[in-house]
C-alpha cells in the first residue's frame, strides 16, 4: 500500500502494522511533517509521471464487511469444582457420546437354533427355495456348456493343432467312435526327396515324382501342390497348381487324409516348358 506526505508530496510504502501502530497517523521520514496516511492509501501507484495522489472520500456510512475467512471458536464454560459439588455456569448441557460403545442386537442376546413347529417351517423353506432354484441352476449349466462347445467347434483348427488339447480330442474320439475333421498344417509337411525326367510315354511332358511326409501328430488332408518350373537364372516359367483330385484317383485315401507320421510318393504329369527349364520346386497349400 501507498500513501503521500500533503507538504512536500513523498510517496511512501507502508504496509498493514504500520497503519494499525497510530490509527493511519504517521510522520513523514523527509519533511517530519505529520500526517494521516488513510486519506491517500491507495493499493497501487497512478501510471507516471504523477503528482498527487487522490483523496480518500469519507464515507457517509460505515462500510459492511460479509466476506468472513476466519472466526474463533467460543470457549467452553467454566467448571468451579468446589468440595464435592460441581457447579457451572448457566447454560445449555451438552452430552458427551465419544466413548459411548454401540453393540449390535445379534452380539448382546445369544443366538438360541429354532425347536419344533419353527425349525420344521425353517427346514421347509430353505427345500422349497431349493426346490425352485435347481430349475435354473440347470438351464444356466446347459447354457454354459452349449457355449462352450460352440466355441470349440468354432475353433476346432487351433485345439486339434494343440499338442496337448488334439491328443485329448482324439483319445475321446477313439472311444466314442467318432471321427475328427481333417486339419490342414501345410509347414508340416516336408519333402524327402524328389525326381524330375521326361514322361516315359507321353512325348512333351514331364513326370515329376516326390515323397512327402507328415510331420504334424495328426492326419491331414492332402495338399495343394504348387509346381514352378524355372530356368537358369532362377526366372519362373511355369507353374501349375494341383488339387487333390488331380493327382489322387483314390476316394478313400483322399477322404482320411495324411496320416500323422505318414509319408507317401507322388507322382504328377506336367507339361514340358522346354529346354530352358533347369530347375522346379514344389510347394504346399
Amino acid at each position: 500500500m501507498y500513501t503521500q506526505c500533503p507538504e512536500c508530496l513523498s510517496v511512501f510504502s507502508l504496509d498493514a502494522q504500520t497503519l494499525a501502530q497510530a490509527h493511519g497517523h504517521v510522520v513523514c521520514g523527509h519533511c517530519e511533517a505529520g500526517f494521516d496516511s488513510l486519506a491517500t492509501l491507495a493499493e497501487q501507484l497512478p501510471p507516471e509521471p504523477f503528482f498527487e495522489l487522490l483523496l480518500n472520500q469519507p464515507a457517509l456510512e460505515p462500510p459492511r464487511l460479509d466476506l468472513v475467512i476466519y472466526r474463533p471458536r467460543p470457549e467452553p464454560p467454566a467448571v468451579v469444582v468446589a468440595d464435592a459439588a460441581v457447579v457451572a455456569t448457566p447454560g445449555p448441557a451438552v452430552e458427551d457420546f465419544s466413548q459411548l460403545v454401540f453393540a449390535p442386537r445379534f452380539a448382546r442376546e445369544p443366538q438360541v437354533p429354532p425347536r419344533g413347529r419353527a425349525a420344521r417351517r425353517s427346514r421347509r423353506h430353505l427345500h422349497s427355495s431349493g426346490e425352485r432354484h435347481w430349475p435354473w441352476m440347470v438351464a444356466c449349466l446347459a447354457l454354459t456348456l452349449s457355449l462352450a462347445g460352440q466355441l470349440a467347434w468354432a475353433k476346432r483348427d487351433e485345439l486339434i493343432r494343440q499338442p496337448a488339447v488334439g491328443h485329448w480330442l482324439r483319445g475321446a474320439c477313439a472311444m466314442l467312435g467318432c471321427e475328427l475333421p481333417l486339419v490342414a498344417a501345410p509347414r508340416l509337411l516336408r519333402v524327402l526327396a524328389s525326381n524330375v525326367q521326361a514322361h516315359p510315354s507321353v512325348a512333351g511332358a514331364l513326370m515329376i515324382s516326390a515323397s512327402v511326409r507328415n510331420d504334424a501328430a495328426f492326419a491331414q488332408p492332402w495338399p495343394v501342390l504348387t509346381v514352378t518350373l524355372s530356368d537358369a537364372q532362377g526366372q519362373r516359367i511355369a507353374m501349375r497348381r494341383l488339387q487333390p483330385a488331380e493327382y489322387l484317383d483314390d476316394a478313400t485315401i483322399q477322404r482320411h487324409g495324411l496320416a500323422p507320421g505318414g509319408s507317401a510318393v507322388l507322382l504328377l504329369e506336367v507339361e514340358d516348358p522346354g529346354d530352358k527349364a533347369v530347375a522346379f520346386e514344389l510347394g504346399f497349400e
